[in-house]
């Protein structure tokens, strides 16, 4: 493996994960209105807003007249409804307040590892930046959950008008860091979005899948993160 310069990071299911899962939220939100409803049906009623909500816009409506809090907004409401909830007067009062509960750290807790992993990559030299998925909130996460100070830059789907897998969002980032591709890697735990996706450019990529996570047969052991403590041992071995 050539030297490397820069390392890209995945940050939901990598860095950062949910407290709780959104249904729980949403619910005990609809509690505090005096509506009453099911974390169950509320799960089932997310994904399906939630997709439709991506396929007819995707990234978070980019290029579609929508801003990413207004797509948001319209997923909560359109969840509640799904779930049951026909109360409009307390709909959009509780989309407010789960989409600016979603940007507090109280609703994000950093995975093990994480803070020490990145500490040490900085100390030994190495630039850092985030590709995610995300919107604009991300900033304001990752500075609540004390990450935001390992990275150059941060760099979301949002803010590059494309989402990975699309190699556009991994090549601003790589014009971002300053490196050729081959002097950086990307660190995710998705295999198409980010190792695939990471690969196709030609940066290097680790893949992070816990043990039960099921196999990759098509991803070679030592690109495999059991846990992200293993990174810097397989970077130092090549």
């Amino acid at each position: 493996m050539p030297r490397l310069r820069l390392l890209t990071w995945d940050v939901k299911d990598t860095l950062l994960r949910l407290r709780r899962p959104p249904a729980l939220s949403y619910a005990a939100e609809a509690r505090a209105h005096g509506v009453r409803v099911q974390p169950e049906a509320l799960g089932r009623a997310f994904r399906e807003a939630y997709g439709a909500q991506s396929r007819l816009f995707p990234n978070y409506g980019q290029g579609r007249g929508l801003s990413s809090r207004q797509w948001w907004l319209e997923v909560v409401e359109q969840t509640f409804r799904l779930a049951g909830v026909h109360e409009e007067r307390v709909l959009a009062p509780m989309a407010e307040k789960l989409y600016t509960d979603f940007c507090s750290a109280d609703s994000w807790e950093v995975l093990p590892g994480a803070s020490e992993t990145l500490s040490r990559c900085g100390q030994r030299g190495f630039r850092m930046g985030v590709i995610s998925n995300f919107d604009r909130r991300l900033e304001s996460i990752l500075c609540q959950c004390n990450l935001r100070h390992h990275f150059q830059f941060v760099l979301t789907s949002e803010g590059a008008g494309c989402a990975k897998p699309d190699r556009r969002i991994f090549e601003k980032a790589l014009c971002l860091g300053g490196v050729p591709p081959e002097q950086a890697a990307h660190i995710g735990d998705d295999y198409t979005r980010d190792y695939r996706a990471a690969r196709a450019v030609g940066m290097h990529g680790f893949l992070l899948r816990a043990a039960g996570q099921g196999e990759q047969p098509e991803v070679p052991p030592e690109h495999l993160l059991p846990t992200l403590s293993h990174l810097l041992a397989l970077i130092e071995k090549g």
